[in-house]
């Protein structure tokens, strides 16, 4: 499940790094995510022998956990199935972390969808934008589009988050843990 809001005003915007990450493995993965329905875009496939859905959620950020409930439901997936791809504010941009379970820290998509699950047994994978600049409201900055630097490097961030899904699904999450400890933060300046 990759999170961000739909519609072309938003295409672009950090908060949408989840939407970009779910298109980039549906690309690589030849998965169409070409299904309308449940509140919810989305793609089934195969991810390294393994039966896949790739979804966007059609409802905005804040009200995630709505098409996240629809889907799972419908699906007969509980939160043990679901990974969560989203942007953190708190990781510098193109820093990827995987968190196992928790609290949504801050995150309004996140937390729609521990209140709509009932849980927040779920993992994540959260893909860094950075801070806002001093003065800058965070719900603006989320909400603008990235700059000429991150634009340029984004491609390398979105190729390295679908490289440890497909960790994760092949091999595990210890494995993909354990792959993105062991590589540097990448150099990525803003401009």
């Amino acid at each position: 499940m990759g999170l961000g809001n739909p519609g072309e005003t938003y295409q672009w915007s950090r908060h949408n790094i989840g939407f970009e990450v779910v298109d980039r493995l549906a690309e690589e993965n030849r998965i169409a995510i070409s299904h309308k329905r449940l509140t919810a875009q989305y793609g089934r496939g195969t991810l390294c022998a393994e039966s896949v859905l790739l979804v966007k959620p059609l409802t905005f950020m804040n009200r995630s956990g709505l098409a996240v409930q629809k889907v799972a439901h419908y699906y007969k997936a509980g939160l043990e199935d679901l990974v969560v791809i989203h942007d953190d504010l708190d990781l510098p941009f193109g820093v990827l972390r995987i968190k196992r379970w928790g609290g949504d820290g801050g995150h309004q998509g996140v937390r729609s969808i521990i209140d709509s699950m009932g849980g927040n047994h779920f993992l994540r994978l959260k893909v860094g934008i950075g801070r806002p600049p001093a003065g800058m409201d965070p719900a603006d900055y989320v909400l603008s589009p990235f700059d000429k630097s991150e634009r340029h490097n984004l491609g390398e961030v979105t190729s390295r988050a679908t490289e440890c899904l497909v960790v994760m699904v092949s091999e595990g999450v210890e494995a993909a843990m354990n792959r993105l400890s062991r590589r540097a933060i990448p150099p990525f300046q803003s401009a």
